[in-house]
């Protein structure tokens, strides 16, 4: 039993050591703002944040989740704690699917997969990118994988001894609401799911009739549902009104490295769209000497698993053709004809949206990288010892990408915010409408950060923040303004007039470094002002034009179901666990 339990330890260890050197310099206090990363000392349970507020649910439900573990420790080390966890969990998710596909790599494989998972562009630019919480779901893609396999052969770690029948289904339902952690991530989740359902399932080992089969897959599916349930629910009675610009696809298609071209860059995990949000590294001719260390680790170890088919085959062929569909799918929808093709059809097709920042979806390739990479392992062995092997392995995938270290080179650290925020923050109460912020506009250039960021603001109120959704990135409009957040910009922008405002349901205006709207200057009455913030009170009675009661009630119970499955089946898992190891 001893022997059972030593390579998850060597993956923990592994996967703790490689997050350590990324995440070191966000361990010290501060709060993570860059980009898309936001982190506050405390945020809110609010509509916005429930994903029924003027926004679309894009950010449910890490916002709640947010919400609730800052209200008992600093938000700051609530999302540091979360990616840190999410890191070492892509390692040793992935590699125990590794451990499960290809045995004969042994621990050494394994760990090479894990480095793999942890140390690739993809994490480096979605870092960069503010793209925490997407790496949540990232690392639950192992996870879901491996348990649906071992669902699937109806055995556990491999083990021919028997073992309870619910024990992977804790492993799956944990890791599917893991990546329902973001919409992407559970879109990510249904594609893998769906091709272990549509050829994994008819090739890989199982015991049972074809009436047990449909069972089983219909019942990973209704876990795949409630695990997705909070944006669902707020997607399906939420008041938001979805505007979606022509350029999507345009702009979030994947961007060709020097001396790749497109295809060489998705085969390499990079091409973010935000080439401000890229390593040094991948910005020279030496992405492309990355790029080939790495693909000839994958080739060696393709190879490898093609002369030594076996009875898991049938998966990893399924994770092989996930991989080449999505490398080919992303590398297509980045020409100019079928960018913008896909780009006019999301003003109509709903939903279309979510896959409009494509190289997103190139986690998809990693499951069958990290098998790859363990299988590449196993193919050394047959000339050089495991330990070599694994150092060989190790210096092609760690080496090209050395700027992944300390926060991305460095790139990445907490920041701390003058005292207004906090003044603000703790006058404006939930009571008295919705908060607009002047400047309009989500992005903001703050003289304590290094780069651009989202506005933190909505995060630290308990009012919900009226926003427009309007982006605009190199000059197109991505998403248009609209809904109210639109009308209380262009009331702002107007003047701010108190009568609109309120009829807006507007209570707070909070104006950053600029002077106010002359109207509002002349109408309302200010609470607070300071040297970076200035926050003023509408008088009067104010429209409530936020969620309804049912809408609210309905998302707080989605977010409560979601919270209680995975708690549960996360509970369930580590008993399992804790009883194997006693055995």
């Amino acid at each position: 039993m001893t022997r059972r339990r030593h390579p998850v330890v060597l993956l923990c260890a592994v996967s703790g050591a490689l997050a350590a050197l990324i995440m070191a310099p966000l361990l010290r206090s501060g709060h993570l703002l860059y980009r898309d990363a936001v982190s506050t000392p405390r945020s809110f349970v609010t509509d916005t944040t429930l994903g029924v507020g003027d926004l679309p649910p894009r950010a449910v439900p890490q916002d709640w989740v947010v919400a609730m573990a800052s209200s008992v420790v600093d938000g700051g080390a609530v999302v540091v704690a979360i990616t840190f966890a999410a890191l070492v969990c892509a390692g040793v998710g992935y590699g125990r699917l590794a451990l499960r596909l290809v045995g004969a790599a042994g621990r050494t494989g394994a760990a090479a997969a894990a480095m793999v998972a942890i140390w690739n562009p993809y994490v480096a630019e979605r870092l960069l990118q503010g793209h925490w919480s997407l790496l949540v779901s990232y690392a639950a893609l192992g996870w879901v994988a491996t348990a649906a396999c071992d669902i699937l052969r109806d055995t556990v770690d491999g083990q021919s001894e028997a073992t309870p029948r619910w024990v992977p289904w804790t492993h799956l339902v944990a890791a599917l609401c893991a990546a329902a952690f973001t919409p992407t991530g559970s879109m990510l989740s249904g594609v893998l799911l769906l091709a272990l359902t549509g050829i994994g399932a008819r090739r890989i080992r199982y015991e049972g009739s074809g009436a047990a089969r449909g069972r089983t897959l219909g019942l990973w599916w209704i876990g795949w549902v409630v695990a997705a349930l909070p944006w669902l629910t707020a997607t399906l009675v939420g008041h938001a009104s979805i505007a979606a610009g022509d350029n999507g696809f345009t702009v979030f298609g994947v961007r060709a490295e020097p001396g790749l071209g497109t295809i060489g860059t998705v085969l390499g995990l990079g091409g973010i769209w935000n080439a401000e949000a890229v390593p040094t590294s991948r910005t020279i001719w030496w992405a492309a000497v990355a790029t080939a260390a790495l693909l000839l680790v994958i080739a060696t170890g393709t190879v490898w698993l093609w002369r030594h088919r076996g009875p898991d085959t049938g998966v990893i062929a399924t994770l092989g053709v996930v991989a080449a569909a999505t490398a080919i799918a992303v590398s297509v929808a980045a020409i100019g004809p079928v960018a913008e093709t896909l780009s006019a059809a999301t003003v109509d097709v709903p939903g279309l949206g979510l896959f409009r920042d494509t190289q997103k979806y190139l986690a998809l390739l990693v499951p069958f990288v990290a098998v790859a990479t363990a299988a590449a392992v196993a193919a050394a062995r047959r000339w050089v010892p495991a330990g070599f092997a694994l150092a060989a392995t190790t210096l092609l995938i760690v080496a090209p990408l050395p700027d992944l270290a300390w926060g991305v080179g460095g790139t990445i650290s907490p920041v701390t915010y003058p005292s207004d925020w906090a003044a603000v923050s703790a006058q404006i109460t939930a009571d008295h409408g919705a908060v607009a912020v002047w400047p309009t506009g989500s992005v903001r250039q703050y003289s304590f950060t290094d780069g651009p960021s989202l506005d933190p603001l909505p995060r630290m109120v308990r009012a919900p923040v009226a926003e427009s959704g309007r982006l605009v990135v190199d000059s197109a409009v991505v998403d248009p303004p609209s809904g109210r957040g639109a009308d209380v910009d262009a009331a702002l922008s107007a003047g701010g007039s108190v009568g609109r405002l309120t009829e807006l349901g507007v209570g707070w205006v909070v104006v950053e470094n600029n002077d106010p709207p002359s109207a509002l200057a002349a109408e309302a009455a200010v609470v607070f002002r300071g040297a970076d913030l200035t926050l003023y009170r509408i008088p009067g009675p104010i429209a409530d034009l936020g969620a309804s009661t049912a809408a609210r009630t309905t998302a707080i119970v989605a977010h409560l179901v979601w919270a209680v499955t995975a708690v549960i089946a996360l509970v369930a898992a580590l008993i399992a666990a804790a009883r194997r190891t006693r055995r």
